[in-house]
């Protein structure tokens, strides 16, 4: 089934009835062994949040049909269109359509701490509107983290972010709860086709604290690969360059209604 919403095109493959009051949305591309065995890990947890895996057209296998419901995932998103923004729009339109309460979403390349997914349905029971997962806090978990990467987040991001009003220790970790009330605020509007790359990820962070939503930072794993390889998109000089400006822009309110 395609589903067209708001400019935003997808296809919407359901193996099972929604059974929770929120969903955990897996964003993804080509993602391979990583993806199949962050699955694995999540299998447990299906009992307690929905799984849907929302995916931007992965070519090499990972997203089989078979597979994703032997690992107990309620839902395949499928889109061509391009961006991580994107893909998490999509997981957000599927969300709110379905009536849940409140979406988890995180990245599906192995390298987060599945095992926190009931603390961020605690969070949400609690009434906090945004959860940010952050491994540098205490009681969270970090390893191989490259030093780049650390310097980044720790020193250039953080701090852009806290001109927003809020303090965050990891703003760029993907592992984060978002409220159902905090979504379909009118002055958030989440789904515009203007989220295309990393803005959105900036933007909901900014949004929630100048909305003076409820937010909270809680503890999560995330741990980078011993081979020194580095699973993620934001590799070329050119894309951190976009990366740091959608962030700038972000700051400065561009995105802001």
């Amino acid at each position: 089934m395609t589903v067209s919403s708001t400019e935003l095109l997808y296809e919407k493959i359901e193996f099972r009835p929604k059974n929770s009051r929120y969903c955990v949305a897996v964003v993804v591309l080509n993602e391979g062994e990583r993806l199949k065995e962050q699955l694995q890990r999540m299998q447990p947890y299906a009992t307690v949040a929905d799984i849907i895996v929302s995916d931007g057209r992965s070519s090499d296998g990972s997203t089989d049909t078979e597979f994703l419901q032997s690992r107990d995932v309620r839902a395949l998103l499928t889109t061509d269109q391009l961006g991580l923004a994107t893909a998490t729009r999509v997981a957000i339109d599927f969300a709110l359509k379905q009536d849940y309460d409140g979406i988890i979403t995180l990245d599906g390349n192995g390298k987060d701490g599945v095992e926190a997914i009931p603390d961020f349905i605690k969070a949400l029971d609690e009434g906090f509107d945004l959860i940010q997962g952050s491994r540098f806090m205490r009681g969270g978990f970090h390893e191989n983290t490259p030093l780049e990467r650390y310097i980044g987040v720790r020193y250039v991001v953080a701090p852009l972010i806290a001109l927003g009003g809020y303090w965050y220790t990891d703003p760029t970790n993907a592992f984060r709860g978002l409220s159902r009330r905090f979504l379909l605020d009118e002055r958030l509007q989440p789904l515009r086709p203007i989220f295309v790359r990393f803005n959105l990820h900036h933007y909901l962070l900014l949004q929630a604290a100048r909305l003076g939503f409820r937010m909270k930072e809680i503890p999560v794993r995330r741990v980078y690969p011993s081979d020194g390889s580095v699973p993620t998109k934001i590799t070329r000089l050119s894309t951190k360059l976009l990366f740091v400006r959608e962030l700038l822009l972000a700051v400065m309110k561009r995105y802001d209604l």
